[in-house]
């Protein structure tokens, strides 16, 4: 069973940056698509960044493209997905989730794999 492991979270002021970090758990970590997510109480899951199974290819959500960065490392003894956060708003605070798919468009479209981890804690002061 995947087991996903979410870590970096904490409090940070407007403009500060943040790396949250991903462990997976997954048999098959090389061969999928990881992203991450993020929710806020009282909304629905959203969609924040993926990046394809080799790396080479990422998408972005609107509101933190040009901000946010998404890479992973596929070594045997770290399947690792990473999220670099710059320049934080008020706005990104959140949980923030990383999950599997096949590929980034379903990642995008919310078609996860695997289980929910516990999530990391981001809180942003302005």
């Amino acid at each position: 069973q995947d087991q996903l492991t979410e870590s970096g979270g904490g409090l940070v002021q407007a403009g500060e940056s943040l790396r949250l970090s991903c462990e997976a758990s997954v048999r098959t970590f090389s061969s999928r698509a990881m992203g991450w997510f993020r929710q806020v109480p009282g909304k629905e899951r959203e969609f924040v960044a993926a990046i394809s199974w080799t790396g080479g290819f990422a998408l972005y959500a609107d509101s933190v493209k040009g901000r946010f960065i998404i890479s992973r490392d596929n070594t045997d003894a770290k399947n690792t997905v990473y999220l670099q956060m710059n320049s934080l708003k008020p706005e990104d605070a959140a949980v923030y989730y990383c999950n599997t798919a096949r590929d980034t468009r379903e990642l995008r479209d919310g078609q996860t794999l695997s289980t929910w981890g516990q999530g990391t804690q981001v809180f942003v002061s302005s």
